[in-house]
């Protein structure tokens, strides 16, 4: 599986080049889901909206894992080292963890569709000031841009769609965006790196600059002008920060993730034995295995976060976690034991980021668009994690009990998960309950009727 280079750390010879994660779609900033919903917004026409954000978040995580596929080409055209290229990743993840959250503080007193329009002509900017680059600082420079756009346009389309689904939906809405970034593992880095391999990896980023363009005039015509009712000033906007719920929260983000990436990001070592020397042709297919069983994980996680609580689905899904990369090492020396183990890993890892975003979307829903933001943000520095410590551990204990590292940090998450929950949260589940019983309670008595 490609390696995030978030670490700035040059993947091992068994890896293949790094790539972004699946950036929360993702999930940042629309409007408190308690405001008055637009008109044409109602139970069936947010799906529709939904599915319009879903396609930027496409766009936005073709470019994050398109990237890994044509880092050779970009070293030879810039006359740098592979190692070198790959900074273009690490400086893409950095610019979106630190600009995600002060980029929704910005804008959180702006219509919703004016910054995922904004965002949008941010991202494609960056992108073709990449493919026009002359040279490699002005390659950096444009990735700083790009991941400029991305952060402002991932967390807000999440959190748009959540505002338009409304409390009871919120799970169903983040988990159709996600599968945005989900669908982009499966059909867009393949398509780019195909695009790059037959005419240049200019030609990939010129994809990437004209996509986000055809989204846009999509939300110009259909996505409501949605305004979040958030507080004023930039003290007001950051005032999440100080809230131990929600670092407590921010803390079982980096944690689990952290989990979860190691594997990810050194796929092509913990599955060596099976892949072999080469291992081009198995990796992309268990690459395509996890992102479709990912794919499906995410819009199950969805439903039953609204059905059951996301803390549950949390624990839940942290505690499979550890079973299965604790099973990770009897796989590794069988392909179809392999299929198998990431097949399961793809549905259980992909469960957990937006019953995430759901959580930590409840605790401040007067400044949601910070702290999903911080979320995304959290996440991208566990990737920066799971790669220096998923090197170490390489280094240190062998690719095979590598899984058992990331068993032991999604063990952790779920203690944090099970043993405290923030006052915030408890009490949005309890008003949460109340209205699915009153709800259950009005069917009856109309069915009765």
């Amino acid at each position: 599986m490609p390696r995030h280079s978030a670490s700035g750390q040059p993947p091992p010879p068994s890896s293949p080049p790094p790539v972004l994660p699946p950036p929360p779609p993702a999930e940042s900033s629309a409007t408190d889901s308690r405001a008055a919903a637009p008109a044409g917004t109602g139970p069936e026409s947010w799906r529709f909206h939904g599915a319009v954000l879903a396609a930027g978040t496409f766009v936005v995580g073709t470019d994050a894992f398109v990237i890994a596929g044509v880092l050779p080409g970009i070293a030879a055209d810039l006359h740098v080292g592979l190692g070198a290229a790959g900074q273009l990743v690490t400086v893409f993840a950095v610019a979106y963890a630190v600009l995600s959250p002060l980029l929704a503080a910005f804008t959180a007193g702006w219509s919703r569709r004016t910054v995922l329009i904004t965002a949008l002509v941010v991202f494609a900017l960056g992108n073709a000031a990449t493919a026009l680059a002359p040279g490699y600082p002005a390659a950096l420079a444009a990735r700083v841009v790009a991941a400029a756009g991305a952060a402002l346009y991932a967390p807000n389309a999440s959190a748009t769609a959540a505002a338009l689904a409304g409390e009871a939906a919120r799970g169903r809405a983040f988990a159709l965006v996600n599968t945005g970034l989900t669908s982009a593992l499966i059909l867009g880095a393949p398509l780019g790196t195909a695009i790059g391999g037959a005419y240049g990896w200019r030609s990939t980023m010129w994809l990437v600059t004209v996509l986000p363009l055809l989204v846009v005039p999509l939300l110009a015509a259909r996505l409501p002008r949605i305004h979040t009712d958030t507080p004023r000033g930039l003290r007001g906007r950051f005032a999440p920060l100080a809230d131990r719920g929600v670092l407590y929260m921010l803390v079982v983000t980096v944690v689990v993730f952290v989990g979860i990436y190691i594997p990810f990001e050194y796929l092509s070592a913990v599955y060596g034995p099976v892949l072999g020397p080469d291992g081009g042709g198995p990796t992309a297919v268990l690459l395509l295995v996890f992102g479709i069983t990912g794919t499906a994980g995410n819009l199950v996680a969805g439903h039953l976060a609204d059905r059951f609580g996301p803390r549950r689905v949390v624990l839940g899904a942290a505690l499979a976690l550890t079973v299965i990369f604790g099973l990770v090492p009897l796989s590794r020396e069988w392909l179809p034991a392999a299929l198998f183990a990431v097949a399961v890993s793809g549905w259980v890892s992909f469960s957990v980021t937006t019953p995430q975003q759901h959580r930590i979307a409840a605790l401040a829903p007067q400044a949601q668009s910070v702290v999903v933001s911080l979320n995304a943000a959290a996440l991208y520095l566990a990737v920066s994690l799971a790669g220096g410590l998923g090197g170490i551990g390489l280094e240190t204990v062998g690719a095979a009990r590598l899984p058992w590292l990331a068993a032991g940090f999604t063990l952790i998450a779920a203690v944090l998960t099970a043993v405290h929950r923030p006052k915030a949260e408890r009490t949005r589940a309890e008003q949460a309950w109340a209205e699915r019983a009153r709800a259950d309670r009005a069917e009856g008595t109309a069915g009765a009727a």
